[in-house]
């Protein structure tokens, strides 16, 4: 397989998950060291070959960044975002009662 083959499918193959930077050295025959790098170049945007890595890993830019076109790691991703913020809430009841003081902004207070 040729050199920028090799190079595009690495990365493309950690940015999709589930594999480390080791997994797929060994597997592409290149240190870790050297798949970090590759991937570090494409987030920054440096990298060559930027649109065929995001193709073959399933994912499109934003202005926020990189996200992934997958939509089961989309719902993932979004049911971890619900879970967290239900555990931020109960997290402030509970500060509230054990301190006795209000942590949320009442609603239409003066500025």
């Amino acid at each position: 397989m040729k050199p920028r083959k090799i190079r595009i499918e690495a990365v493309s193959e950690y940015l999709r998950g589930g594999t480390t930077l080791e997994e797929v050295g060994r597997r592409y025959g290149v240190s870790k060291v050297a798949v970090h790098h590759w991937v570090r170049e494409h987030k920054s945007g440096k990298g060559p070959d930027q649109d065929a890595i995001n193709r073959i890993a399933g994912i499109i830019e934003t202005r926020e960044g990189v996200m992934p076109d997958d939509v089961g790691q989309l719902k993932r991703e979004l049911r971890e975002a619900r879970l967290h913020a239900k555990l931020l809430e109960a997290m402030i009841d509970i500060a509230e009662e054990q301190m006795g003081i209000v942590i949320r902004k009442k609603p239409g207070a003066k500025q």
